[in-house]
């Protein structure tokens, strides 16, 4: 589906298309970094720190003009999830398919949190369907990951800021390598 063999792929696409910005102020890798390094501070497990570092990686196998302009949702979450399935446990990939729902859930349950989103997180929403219902809400609740998929939302949207975050991709490569472990190869 995407080409990715390993860790290195994963981290040659960062470095070739991280650039991106996709309608927000910082670039794919700044946010993945800021992400991340968020997860990090708030002592979260390592799975959760990667998911937060990998969450928009669907993003960077998409055209950037098709996300930012042309109005379709390219189901990130889910193209992201399927990839990082192939290389993590569970509770990397899963939170990572259910961080868009997390947002959805969020406007449903708080609704001044819609408020707060970035306008291309608010223009986003409206793709991806608008705040859940309380129906969807329950069901998003039994789902596995759903309080990590919660966290890492909140990660996602605080990890827009323009200071610079520190952090380099190669510093999550040695958490990366260690979340391998056990995963069987598709």
């Amino acid at each position: 589906m995407t080409g990715l063999k390993s860790l290195d792929d994963i981290e040659r696409l960062y470095a070739a298309r991280g650039g991106l910005h996709y309608g927000e102020g910082v670039t794919q890798l700044e946010h993945a970094l800021q992400s991340a390094a968020l997860a990090e501070d708030q002592g979260c497990a390592p799975g959760l720190i990667v998911a937060a570092l990998l969450h928009d990686i669907g993003h960077l196998f998409e055209n950037e003009e098709d996300v930012t302009g042309a109005g379709v949702d390219g189901h990130h979450e889910a193209r992201g999830a399927r990839v990082l399935e192939m290389f993590f446990p569970e509770a990397v990939w899963r939170p990572v398919a259910l961080h868009v729902a997390a947002k959805r859930y969020l406007c449903f349950m708080e609704p001044q949190y819609g408020a707060g989103l970035s306008s291309a997180s608010q223009q986003s929403l409206k793709l991806q369907g608008g705040p859940f219902g309380p129906a969807q809400a329950q069901a998003f609740e039994r789902a596995p990951y759903w309080r990590d998929a919660i966290q890492l939302r909140r990660f996602d949207d605080m990890g827009k800021r323009e200071e610079i975050s520190g952090r380099a991709f190669v510093d999550y490569l040695p958490l990366m390598h260690s979340l391998l472990a056990g995963v069987t190869k598709v």
